[in-house]
């Protein structure tokens, strides 16, 4: 570990903060103003990934880490955090989520698991569900939900039967084509079926609860 700061985090740190003062439309952005730019530069970072180059990917988190610092200068403005609090934030996060590392436990066999479970303690969350962003895009909120009930070993059932990614990127798409030929709109037809499944999720989690309180209820 060590304190030491890089040259180009504090150079950016002072452009912002210059920025802030001086440039009327930076001067009046807010955090809210500023969603659509993050949701942008993510996908943007998405597609350098995907499709681009070295260069292309270096430019775009750039751009993503603007957002980080812009957000964190907003704040410090009123005394709430500061970009070096979010830094030490995660930082700290990922010392206590990673105990078989830094507190020399055993490392865990299923690493999802255990780190949702972590999660769930230290965020008091009673639920599979709970914080799972509501405007994640449907596929990406799908897989975050299928995920995490099998983390938390929820007793739903899900297939899992093998599938290649060619597989997976072809019949989706097969399947929007079929719903648009046929007049359904795929987004709404499988947020529609999204919800069903949070629907049986939560009423599993509710039997199991019951189940555990009725096990504790029952005399010797």
């Amino acid at each position: 570990m060590t304190d030491a700061r890089h040259p180009g985090l504090d150079r950016l740190a002072e452009v912002m903060h210059v920025l802030r003062h001086e440039c009327p439309w930076d001067a009046e952005q807010t955090h809210a103003s500023l969603v659509n730019h993050l949701i942008e530069e993510t996908g943007e970072v998405v597609e350098a990934i995907e499709t681009g180059t070295d260069a292309d990917l270096r430019e775009e988190l750039g751009d993503l880490l603007l957002q980080v610092f812009f957000h964190s200068e907003i704040a410090a403005e009123t005394g709430r955090f500061t970009v070096d609090d979010v830094a030490d934030g995660i930082a700290d996060k990922l010392i206590r989520r990673h105990p078989h590392i830094f507190a020399g436990e055993d490392a865990p066999v299923d690493k999802v698991a255990s780190w949702e479970q972590r999660k769930k303690q230290e965020k008091g969350r009673r639920s599979a569900l709970d914080g799972i962003a509501s405007p994640l895009a449907v596929l990406a909120r799908a897989g975050k939900v299928v995920s995490r009930t099998r983390a938390h070993g929820v007793g739903v059932e899900l297939p899992d039967e093998p599938i290649t990614a060619d597989e997976v990127g072809t019949q989706i798409v097969a399947l929007v084509a079929r719903a648009q030929a046929s007049g359904v709109d795929a987004d709404q037809a499988t947020r529609a079926a999204l919800r069903a499944l949070e629907a049986r999720i939560q009423d599993a989690e509710r039997a199991a609860v019951q189940g555990d309180d009725r096990a504790v209820q029952r005399p010797e």
